[in-house]
């Protein structure tokens, strides 16, 4: 299968999705109140990691709307197997569901078959995070092909803190 790897600077592709809030957004622009959108794909309700990285959000989220940066989570988890995930986890964010095959590979993520029956019944998204600027320019992207490897948010809440300074004009890397 072909997936598009965004290029440091490209343009987020327009992709609509429900909410669990019974709302349909464009999960790359920026909601209201926010000027930047920051979208995680997570594995789905199958993942013990995923779940763990969610709830981390949760706690941090106040650091990254300080910064003006909004948040969406996104799996392909069918809206009963999202709604169940969310209330184990109690997340406040919006929670965007059914990302389909081909919107996975719109997002350049990598996409995996399931080992068996008990762990989920779809091909399901690779971790995915992708920071989107009020251009709607990809500011920074992060794309794993395991659960194991994501970015660590207290990291990456100071660094966009540093890079939403304007006194430091930090520039998109990895342009060349």
């Amino acid at each position: 299968m072909n997936s598009n790897k965004f290029s440091a600077a490209a343009q987020f592709p327009s992709i609509t999705l429900n909410t669990l809030g019974g709302d349909q957004l464009d999960i790359g622009k920026a909601q209201a109140g926010y000027s930047w959108q920051m979208v995680v794909v997570y594995r789905g309700l199958h993942c013990p990691l995923c779940t763990a990285y969610l709830k981390q959000l949760e706690s941090l989220k106040q650091k990254f709307y300080a910064n003006g940066i909004g948040i969406v989570a996104v799996s392909a988890d069918p809206q009963h197997k999202a709604a169940s995930h969310n209330e184990k986890m109690q997340l406040s964010f919006p929670i965007a569901y059914d990302l389909s095959i081909a919107q996975m590979q719109t997002l350049g993520l990598y996409i995996s078959h399931p080992r068996s029956e008990q762990e989920t019944d779809r091909p399901f998204s690779e971790p995915g995070l992708y920071i989107i600027n009020e251009q709607g320019q990809v500011q920074v992207t992060d794309i794993s092909n395991a659960p194991f490897t994501r970015p660590e948010l207290e990291s990456l809440a100071s660094g966009l803190d540093f890079i939403r300074d304007a006194d430091n004009n930090y520039p998109i890397r990895g342009t060349y």
